[in-house]
């Protein structure tokens, strides 16, 4: 499934490309593209008009300038909140804009909000440093040629910001990293026709063994326009619909054959252990003529709740998962084709099945490659630190866009729409803060009916479809002896509140939800002399593997015993100073990824592995 550029691409010194980035950025709805990714000229300036800017540096887009890939000479500071990019865009053969097309201009994401300015002229803009946004280029674009500038404005200092993991200090402490500012993501062009499909997104029905499509068009569509859908296995037609358009927006429902023996039904469903993925084809008709056509995939799966257990394709489904929080080292939050790809194989090498995508807003790549290799994901809003008016709106704004922006991927499985009550630091006892978490819940699950919601991760729940805990104990034994079986875990959040908060409030208990782990582990290997952030600490790498295996067999053993239905591990990769990564930062696994993973899939050599770990450690334990 990999795309083709626009040929004749005209590409200069100021639109390098990027070979890394092979895959289409929006991978539901495939049409021929070009990066603008490369160098920019840059600034830091509180000019309003692009005019008044000096432009004196050069920054490498779509890294942002705090990241050294940016290939600035310094960084800005943290007060610095105004920056400004400019390139020219010399149009190629192919992407001349006729009088019934549209050149668009794609920003995978600018932190947090942006002005776009064409030739001098104000051309549109987006506030949301996590989503991406469109503007139209097609005037410009039939000179030939055009610049493009972008003023982009992040106020580090504003806790009323969705801003995930992103500090709000000088230097980066506890479990908080470096800010990134600007644009951080792809910019990419796209030549369409006037009249063209806008957006995509595709729900399951796996009791109907059926396909829906929910289709928008650019404009309102002239009489007899009508689409064509087909949904392929390989070669095989598994569905061909044509249907008359009367209206700018469409749902479309395809029936697929329905073998109806599990054997031959299982083929046709998407897992993590299955990932099968469908291809599809639009072709956009008018009069009889085509005039607009895109590909893409979907899936069959479902996800739901019944009892303690979380299903999938009503099959119980233990959720074995680590925390991606998606930072490297020389490019920041920026990732691409190839070290999504190589995170996600080593996470499927280490026996995980899922990821939860922690306090971050994922590339659409990233989705792609987990349906492609097979995770199932935990989507988290990245949280605000206020609570106002303002923050409420903010992340409002901005979890619809994620809903929308992941809707089609079948990999996504949970809504985290708030963690740990951060963003609301009174919820025990402030009805408004109390309201939020509701909202935000009944929001997400009027949205999207097909995927189960965690209310508030960890902390402090009212409402949610499962009830999740963290619980950082670095004693596999006391692991195992809270949440084993179902009284003990009733017990534990009745005595012991894990992190110091109250699991459930105003009366919330497990009662018939999926108890889920969802952070726990958390140590770091820290060697004698050096320093580093964990929620435990060892001084050499044997004692890590022994620690996460052991407390790894412990959640297994809980899974086993009925007391929870899943965990996430803390976490895949260690994330500037907090260095509690089963890698390093680089990626470097920092344990035997053999022996890890016969202990996450629940195949572990050392069956009493927590109590016999648990007596060495209490008569042996480090700082």
């Amino acid at each position: 499934m990999t795309d083709s550029v626009l040929a004749n691409s005209g590409v200069t010194e100021t639109q390098e490309q990027d070979t890394a980035l092979q895959t289409h950025p929006r991978p539901h709805l495939r049409r021929a593209w070009r990066s603008l990714d490369g160098w920019w000229d840059f600034a830091v300036d509180g000019a309003e008009d692009p005019d008044d800017v000096q432009f004196g540096e050069r920054i490498r887009v779509p890294y942002a300038p705090q990241a050294p890939a940016s290939g600035l000479t310094a960084e800005p500071g943290l007060l610095d909140t105004t920056l400004w990019y400019r390139t020219v865009v010399h149009v190629g053969a192919d992407e001349l804009p006729g009088p019934y097309e549209r050149l668009l201009l794609h920003f995978g994401a600018v932190d947090w909000s942006a002005e776009v300015f064409i030739d001098g002229v104000f051309a549109g803009e987006h506030s949301g440093g996590y989503t991406p946004f469109t503007v139209n280029a097609t005037r410009a674009a039939r000179k030939g040629s055009f610049e493009v500038a972008v003023r982009a404005v992040d106020d580090h200092s504003d806790m009323a910001l969705p801003r995930g993991k992103q500090d709000w200090r000088s230097e980066p402490h506890a479990i908080w990293y470096p800010p990134t500012s600007g644009i951080w993501r792809s910019v990419w062009l796209e030549k369409v026709p006037r009249q063209h499909i806008e957006a995509l997104s595709w729900t399951p029905d796996l009791a109907r063994f059926e396909l829906s499509a929910s289709v928008a068009l650019a404009r309102p569509p002239v009489p007899g326009t009508r689409l064509r859908i087909e949904v392929l296995d390989g070669e095989r037609v598994l569905a061909d619909s044509t249907t008359l358009l009367t209206g700018q927006r469409v749902n479309i429902s395809l029936r697929l054959p329905d073998p109806g023996v599990d054997d031959a039904r299982n083929d046709l469903l998407w897992t993590p252990d299955h990932p099968k993925l469908l291809d599809t084809r639009l072709t956009l008709t008018e009069e009889g003529k085509p005039t607009d056509s895109a590909t893409g995939y979907t899936a069959l799966r479902a996800v739901d709740a019944r009892g303690r257990r979380f299903l999938l394709n009503s099959i119980p489904y233990p959720l074995r998962m680590a925390l991606y929080q998606g930072y490297w080292a020389d490019t920041g939050l920026t990732g691409n084709d190839e070290r999504f790809r190589a995170d996600l194989l080593l996470a499927r090498q280490m026996g995980f099945n899922g990821l939860r995508l922690h306090q971050k807003i994922e590339d659409p790549r990233f989705l792609y490659w987990c349906d492609q290799i097979g995770l199932a994901v935990w989507v988290d809003l990245p949280s605000a630190y206020a609570f106002t008016p303002l923050s409420i709106e903010r992340l409002t704004q901005t979890w619809l866009e994620v809903l929308r922006l992941y809707a089609s991927h079948p990999s996504v499985v949970v809504w985290v729409p708030l963690n740990e009550s951060w963003g609301l630091p009174d919820i025990p006892n402030e009805p408004a803060q109390q309201q939020a978490q509701h909202a935000l819940y009944a929001l997400t699950r009027t949205l999207d009916s097909t995927r189960l919601v965690s209310g508030s991760d960890g902390w402090e729940q009212l409402v949610t479809d499962l009830f999740t805990v963290h619980d950082y104990t670095q004693d596999p034994a006391v692991l195992l002896s809270r949440y084993g079986s179902k009284p003990a875990i009733e017990e534990n959040l009745w005595r012991l509140w894990p992190g110091g908060r109250e699991q459930g409030l105003n009366g919330l208990t497990p009662g018939e939800r999926p108890v889920i782990l969802s952070e726990f582990g958390g140590t770091s290997w820290v060697p004698n002399g050096e320093e580093g952030w964990g929620y435990g600490v060892v001084r050499d790498s044997s004692a890590l593997i022994e620690r996460a295996e052991a407390l790894l067999v412990a959640a297994d053993q809980s899974i086993l015993g009925k007391g929870i239905h899943g965990y996430c591990y803390t976490q895949l990769t260690d994330t500037y100073q907090e260095l509690n990564g089963l890698t390093e930062m680089n990626r470097t696994p920092k344990v035997d990824v053999a022996r890890l993973s016969e202990a996450v899939r629940g195949e572990s050599r050392n069956a009493a592995n927590p109590l016999w770990y648990s007596k060495r450690w209490l008569g042996q334990r480090q700082p």
